[in-house]
This record gives C-alpha cells, structure tokens and sequence, in this order.
C-alpha cells in the first residue's frame, strides 16, 4: 500500500512524498505532470504498478480521520485498492480544529466543516487526483459514508462541476442525510435532486441518524424526472452497517432527525455490509471502466 499525506504545513521534505518524487518515464504523461499542492492533508491509496488507474475520493464520516474515527474510508480504501482503483481520501476535520470529528460536538464551530462546506474538499481532492501520473482523470468517482455520504451528494449538484466541465464520473453515498437541501431537492418540496452523474445511495431501514425514507424519495423523484440516480434499502440495518461493531444506541449523537436533536444508533449488519460491497464493486465497474 502507498500512502501519502500532504499538506502545507506538512511539506518539509519533499523529497519524502510520492506526490513529489520523479516522476517515473514509463507513466503516461509522467514528464509534464505537475502535482498539486493541496490546502489541507490527503492520503493516497495506489494501486502496484503505474496506472493510470481510476480513482475514486473517498470523504470520511463526522468521525474524521483522528484517533476516535471509524476508519471506514480506511476498510473500504483497501477494498478499492485491491480492486485496481487509486483511493483519495481529503482530511476535513483535523486542520480545522476537529481532529476528534463532530459526532457528539454541538458548538457552533461544526459548521465550518458542513457537507456543504466540504464541497470544496472534494473537488480539490478531485483537482489533486488528477494532478497525479498514476491516476487517469477521465475516470474519478466520489463516495462517502454519513456525514461523508451527504457531503457526496451535495458535491454532485453542486455549479464546480459544470463549470469545470469534468466533474466526477459517478458517485456512492452510504447512509446519507437525504432529509436535507441538495440543489433543487428540498424535502418534502417540489423540488428533484439533479446529479451530474450517476448515483447510487446505500442506506439501512432502521436507520434513525439519516433515515432511509427520505433518500427513497430523493430517489424516486430524480428517478422520474430521468436522472440517474439509484437507492438500495438494507432491512433491518442500522446506520454505519459496514463494521463489524455491535449495534449500540449513544445518547451524546447529534442528531437533527431525533427528538431533542441527540441520540443515534449505529452497528454492523454482515449482510448489509456484503451486499454493500458487491454494489460498490460493481457500480464503479460500471462507470468508471475498472479492468
């Protein structure tokens, strides 16, 4: 495995990085490539070999990347990886002051690292993946679970990538917040959730930190106005069921879907989790090419 963090304040030796080395003659376009010098740390999950490989930018849960994280982004990283796919993962929290994640922290402060206001890390993860000789930027795909998963489908509505002309290939959101204003979606409104590429939500019944209902009817209404967009519904899983934790309610959650605004229940659901790979596997087979 090649892992490569970066950031500016980390950038002492560049010498050190993989991102800085020679770029290797045998890679296509290794001798013009510039790397890019992100604003914040991000890991790098490659592939042996020297590509160009897909790509997909993974986007950590509340739980970030820190010392208390559920290193989802990490299981399903390795998972890709050995599926022929570079993996980048952007580090949101811990150079904003939320190295801990915003699981439980309440403060005013979460905002500045809202699934909105982490759009902008994904496309600059996005701009960094294809700064990279190894990673063919035709073919960049973004996923992310809970806060990660909202975060996702809000990258995916959002103007950058019309402007930009490419934006991502297609997209995963896992247990995603659909109870929430993507664009045009407005729930309970009118409004129909308008991606720029394909998109597939995985989301557990008894879901009660992001419910599943409303992301069936993101679904359904994108569905009908013609866009590509696809749910699957696991019964009887709780959020985060890709672990292998026992199932436990924690008081402390914030939670604008329960009573009060705290309280959530999360756990493991072998076979959600299963499923949930499979699905994974073979969406992005389908959209981003993978040999």
């Amino acid at each position: 495995m090649s892992i490569v963090n970066r950031s500016f304040a980390c950038l002492a030796s560049c010498a050190l990085l993989l991102g800085c080395a020679s770029p290797s003659p045998d890679v296509p376009g290794a001798a013009t490539a510039k790397i890019l010098q992100p604003s914040i740390p991000i890991n790098v999950m490659k592939p042996g070999g020297g590509g160009p490989f897909p790509a997909v930018v993974m986007l950590h849960d509340c739980s970030g990347l820190g010392r208390r994280s559920s290193r989802a982004p990490m299981r399903w990283g390795k998972m890709l990886q050995d599926n022929g796919y570079v993996v980048i993962i952007p580090d949101s929290f811990s150079t904003r002051g939320h190295g801990d994640g915003v699981c439980t922290d309440p403060s005013p402060s979460r905002r500045e690292v809202s699934p909105e206001r982490r759009v902008r890390d994904a496309y600059e993860a996005l701009a960094y993946a294809r700064s990279l000789a190894f990673v063919d930027g035709t073919r960049v795909a973004v996923m992310g679970g809970s806060h990660g998963g909202s975060t996702t489908l809000a990258t995916m509505v959002d103007p950058e990538g019309a402007r930009s002309g490419h934006g991502f290939s297609a997209a995963i959101a896992l247990y995603p917040g659909c109870n929430a204003r993507y664009g045009d979606w407005r729930p309970g409104g009118l409004g129909v959730y308008k991606p720029l590429a394909p998109v597939l939500i995985l989301v557990g019944e008894k879901d009660d930190w992001t419910p599943a209902e409303p992301c069936r009817q993101l679904t359904e209404r994108s569905q009908a106005a013609g866009y590509p967009v696809a749910v699957k519904i696991y019964p009887g899983a709780h959020h985060s069921f890709d672990n292998e934790r026992p199932v436990a309610y924690v008081a402390e959650r914030v939670n604008a879907n329960a009573p009060g605004g705290r309280g959530a229940t999360t756990g493991g659901n072998p076979e959600a989790w299963a499923d949930s790979i499979r699905e994974v596997t073979t969406f992005f087979a389908r959209y981003l090419h993978a040999p």
